[in-house]
């Protein structure tokens, strides 16, 4: 009984966990002064259903690496929400990253229990579009919290290294690059997008735009680092890349609303 019972439970907990943390966020967006408390309880549901298909697997026993994006991607969504005035918006956003767990726990559960199910490179796709979200709106939480609550900007910048570390190992990890590869394209990556989150804090714009800045920074710097890893850069690709990120820079600039 015991095998079928943890069977079916693995089974739901893609679903149920996910359901779960939208209904806590859903009580931080009545009672804010929680959101400590949510936050808390949304990265030990996170962990425990992480952890319960890595116990379980006979494929990947590493529940560390599975546990990076959703517990980002999540207290990111929490920050950022603090600073915008729209319900329908924050709504919006906590709907979004109740998608976004169930899909990538679904994923995680027929890569790492139920291999026949998964669709190759589904937690490969997912990670790219979302951990470049992930990290906008940690870099606009962050130039946010700066501006609104006066935070040290010293704090700001152990939050945002550590941050870029993790979630440019969870790209070098979803693509199954060999870390003692990947290593030194990680650091090297975080100290220049760190000195680049420091910099843009003396430019007179609004979170927002900062962020977006910063974000469209990191899409370039990891996609060049990507395809380096992956041998398949050449000068197309880099230029592709540079200038890809040099209009979406000018127009943000052009567009932007300084403030």
């Amino acid at each position: 009984m015991t095998k079928p019972f943890m069977k079916l439970s693995n089974r739901i907990l893609p679903l149920l966990v996910p359901v779960l943390i939208f209904l806590l966020q859903e009580i931080y967006f009545f009672y804010p002064k929680l959101i400590y408390v949510i936050a808390a309880l949304t990265i030990l549901l996170i962990f425990f259903v992480v952890w319960q298909f890595s116990r379980n697997s006979q494929v990947d026993k590493g529940w560390w690496n599975y546990l990076i994006l959703p517990v980002i991607m999540s207290s990111a969504v929490l920050a950022y929400s603090v600073l915008v005035s729209s319900k329908p918006v924050i709504q919006s956003l906590l709907v979004f990253n109740l998608v976004f767990l169930y899909l990538y726990l679904r994923y995680s559960y027929y890569y790492l229990l139920y291999p026949p199910a998964y669709e190759v490179f589904s937690l490969e796709n997912i990670s790219s579009y979302v951990n470049w979200l992930t990290f906008f709106f940690l870099a606009a939480a962050l130039y946010g919290l700066a501006s609104f609550l006066n935070l040290p900007i010293a704090w700001l910048v152990l939050i945002m290294i550590s941050a870029t570390v993790l979630l440019v190992y969870q790209i070098i990890w979803v693509n199954k690059i060999e870390l003692r590869l990947g290593l030194p394209y990680i650091l090297i990556s975080c100290l220049i997008l760190v000195e680049l989150f420091w910099s843009i804090f003396f430019l007179p714009f609004n979170y927002n735009i900062a962020g977006l800045s910063l974000a469209i920074c990191y899409y370039v710097i990891v996609g060049l680092v990507k395809n380096h890893l992956f041998n398949k850069l050449d000068v197309v690709k880099i230029k592709v890349y540079l200038l890809l990120g040099l209009i979406s820079l000018g127009l943000i600039l052009f567009t932007a609303r300084w403030v």
